[in-house]
């Protein structure tokens, strides 16, 4: 895509090129922060029904070290959400996934964090309303990065992928790679919600 300037409307064509469609968009505003908006695709992959939810707000400014007191409001690395979800039935609504959504993509902002891929966001609660999943891990995503005018860097797209609270301890004593690991061992399809949580050993 040839270089443009940022905005909602600019990820959520990106993106809709992508997927196809046309999403629900809902916007969620966190005090101290500009909005993030979430939007919703209902797509199919490999014949099977697909939720897949992106934000848009979070590559609104470059993420940057807390500890830099004076950070490049123009360079930097910038990221948007993605969460891909199966659904195998017309209850699995995931009620409130897009706030949570919206809060992991508020981090940069609220709290200083640059997100990337292998890092681990624990929210300390559900994902959605009755989900057993309280963290996101974050990997790079199938989504093309999207360019910016110089000499701003291209928006890249990392997956959130929901963890239990014990997966995300594992993520914190062994590291990323050794969960996903135990997904690829155990056939766990992180994408599942309704999956079960990884039988991790010492």
């Amino acid at each position: 895509m040839s270089a443009a300037r940022w905005s909602t409307d600019l990820i959520a064509g990106h993106v809709g090129a992508a997927l196809g469609g046309q999403p629900q968009r809902a916007s969620v505003t966190f005090l101290g922060a500009e909005p993030i908006d979430v939007l919703r695709f209902a797509t199919d992959s490999d014949g099977a029904p697909m939720l897949v939810f992106v934000t848009a707000g979070a590559s609104r400014h470059p993420m940057a070290d807390p500890a830099d007191l004076n950070p490049d409001p123009v360079r930097g690395p910038r990221a948007e959400l993605v969460v891909r979800l199966r659904v195998s039935g017309p209850d699995l609504a995931l009620p409130n996934l897009h706030r949570a959504v919206a809060m992991v993509a508020a981090t940069p902002v609220v709290e200083g964090l640059v997100l990337d891929a292998d890092a681990l966001v624990d929210l300390g609660a559900p994902l959605w309303d009755g989900s057993p999943f309280t963290a996101v891990l974050l990997d790079e995503d199938e989504l093309a990065p999207l360019s910016l005018a110089a000499p701003a860097d291209p928006v890249r797209f990392l997956r959130a992928v929901p963890v239990t609270a014990n997966e995300a301890a594992w993520v914190r004593l062994k590291g990323a790679p050794a969960l996903r690991e135990a997904w690829t061992e155990a056939g766990i399809d992180p994408a599942d919600p309704r999956r079960v949580a990884a039988t991790l050993g010492g």
